[in-house]
């Protein structure tokens, strides 16, 4: 069945190309030199599409004759489609755990996973209450509201966060993902990281606790929050509109959700040990007192293959890549999804595992 989805994947991507070097495959966002062609299919992560869809235009009109796809499908089955040889590439909230990596050594004919991270962006506890502006939650309060151990805007805790704040005697309905979501790993990493206890269920990709309401991909969520009063759940922050934005506690202050706030996380991140130079999976510190520093944030990655069986599918997805982590694909996704750029060291880094893609 495996070999059967590549060759339905190979039928798809149609491709053409006389190769330049993908570093000119690239292109810089100005008018079309590329001698690229063809059709590159990934799908994954919906926090990445606001940011993929700058990366499309940007990298289409410097290869013109290339169509990107991507469906944003969220993170688990973006991987799952890339994982069975559906699509080129995989947009994930988070890197591929050791089962994964080992259905990757197949699917990626005996070579490693290049999986980088290419989006850095803020989660945002978002929420829709009247009257209530700025509100302010620390971790344990989040968590017990999440737990559904807090039920009521005008909760103590709460009111303990938000001593200015006039809070009412209303009910408190959370909303959760409904998919496998990198996104609800990454926040339930920090509540169990930083709840002391008031969130219980761990670090998961699927949403485990009963009650609340459940709502598909991050519009899903975000269009759930706006339409119930008193209503809160989380999402990417470049998506989350005109819904508040609950301003954590770190420390002894309380940091809102920027994407400057949200860059300064990976200055305490860590690569996960054991894994292959081209594996690029950080472990971020939620528990940081550190001041101006977001702890929920989310780096999405995206994953391909070290060798494919088509040079001309590798030299496109090289190319692709190589785009999205240049400076002009970085300051595209900020602008449009309000994403965190990478740093010219960190570029450096990344650029170095997508160059040994053949």
């Amino acid at each position: 069945m495996r070999k059967a989805a590549a060759l339905g994947a190979g039928a798809a991507l149609v491709f053409g190309l006389s190769a330049c070097g993908a570093e000119n495959e690239a292109g810089d966002g100005g008018e079309s030199s590329s001698d690229l062609s063809g059709t590159l299919n990934g799908a994954g992560a919906s926090s990445q599409q606001a940011a993929v869809s700058a990366w499309q235009q940007g990298f289409q009109t410097a290869n013109s004759d290339v169509t990107v796809n991507y469906d944003p499908i969220g993170s688990g089955g973006g991987r799952e489609q890339f994982l069975e040889g559906g699509t080129s590439f995989a947009g994930s909230d988070a890197y591929l755990d050791d089962d994964e990596l080992t259905q990757a050594k197949e699917r990626c004919n005996d070579s490693d996973v290049v999986s980088i991270p290419v989006y850095v962006s803020p989660i945002a506890v978002i929420y829709n209450l009247p009257g209530v502006e700025d509100l302010q939650l620390s971790p344990q309060t989040i968590g017990a509201i999440f737990e559904g151990t807090i039920t009521t805007w005008n909760d103590p805790a709460i009111a303990e966060d938000n001593p200015d704040a006039e809070l009412p005697d209303s009910p408190i309905t959370p909303v959760h993902r409904s998919d496998d979501s990198g996104t609800t790993e990454n926040f339930t990493e920090y509540l169990e990281a930083t709840s002391e206890g008031s969130w219980t269920a761990g670090a998961v990709e699927t949403w485990p606790i009963q009650g609340g309401e459940a709502a598909n991909g991050t519009s899903g969520v975000v269009a759930a929050v706006e339409s119930g009063e008193g209503t809160i759940g989380y999402a990417d922050a470049s998506q989350a509109g005109d819904l508040g934005k609950v301003a954590v506690k770190v420390g002894e202050e309380y940091v809102a959700p920027t994407e400057e706030a949200a860059a300064r996380v990976l200055d305490t991140a860590e690569q996960v040990e054991g894994r292959a130079e081209t594996d690029i999976a950080l472990h971020i510190d939620r528990t940081t007192t550190e001041s101006g520093v977001y702890p929920i944030v989310l780096a999405s990655y995206q994953i391909a293959c070290q060798t494919y069986e088509d040079s001309a599918e590798a030299e496109l997805v090289k190319a692709w890549l190589t785009y999205v982590v240049s400076e002009d694909g970085q300051q595209a996704a900020a602008e449009s999804a309000g994403s965190a750029p990478l740093s010219d060291d960190f570029r450096e880094k990344v650029q170095a595992a997508i160059d040994t893609i053949s």
